[in-house]
């Protein structure tokens, strides 16, 4: 990675090159942590699919594998994303993870169930505005943030690769045996890039080990902290 200072004439011909991109409002981060076998889940799958309609929005669905042990093993989850969820349980306060949870933008948590709380929320998250680092995507392997205001306890990046397609599962086994679980914008790929110290840095994107997946680079909070930018890779590009 090459030193911030030395980058910063080139972030500025990259990042005026894009827009207006850096003026629009970046879109609100829903992330529902789910599993299958978790039976109250189904209904949350559902209602996020439907707030994954709004234009202001971007949500992400996040299956966890610590309920696998009922009977179904989700045929999504990864050990990572209970990290992550994890990582918001010690951030909030809260006694321990619990599914269907919503997390608002890294800031708020609220029951997957619970729809009047988290419209209040994303509608509070969408009112507020949000300005984070302009950030470009540079061919297929690298993505630049810009400078901005670095929260208490530092800041990273993250890369989330998505499957944007609606997808059905049928569970054969648990509790709920025989019906049908929807998934709105399945995580497949979750990496940190690095850490973002407020000057504008160059990230490697690595390859993609799925066709067909969209691409965000959130910029937050350490250790599940606060979402403060969000970049997404033009989807022409996002499978490369």
């Amino acid at each position: 990675m090459r030193h911030a200072a030395a980058l910063a004439p080139l972030f500025a011909l990259v990042l005026a090159a894009l827009p207006a991109a850096g003026q629009a409002k970046t879109p609100v981060v829903v992330e529902l942590f789910t599993a299958q076998g978790c039976a109250s889940c189904g209904e949350a799958n559902a209602n996020l699919g439907k707030l994954a309609e709004r234009a202001d929005v971007l949500t992400l669905t996040f299956p966890v594998d610590y309920w696998d042990y009922l009977g179904w093993a989700d045929t999504f989850a990864k050990p990572e994303f209970a990290e992550r969820q994890k990582a918001y349980v010690v951030k909030m306060g809260l006694r321990e993870p619990y599914t269907p949870q919503i997390v608002v933008d890294g800031r708020t948590q609220v029951g997957g169930l619970q729809t009047d709380k988290i419209e209040k929320a994303v509608d509070t998250a969408a009112a507020g505005g949000r300005r984070g680092p302009d950030m470009a995507f540079i061919g297929a392997r690298r993505v630049d943030v810009g400078a901005g205001a670095v929260p208490k306890g530092g800041a990273e990046v993250w890369l989330v690769r998505y499957d944007p397609r609606e997808q059905d599962v049928v569970v054969k086994k648990g509790d709920n045996k025989g019906q049908t679980v929807p998934h709105t914008n399945v995580v497949r790929e979750i990496v940190k890039l690095g850490p973002w110290r407020g000057k504008p840095t160059a990230y490697r994107v690595p390859a993609s080990k799925e066709e067909g997946l969209a691409t965000v680079v959130l910029v937050q909070g350490a250790k599940g902290g606060r979402v403060i930018g969000v970049g997404k890779r033009p989807e022409a590009a996002s499978s490369r």
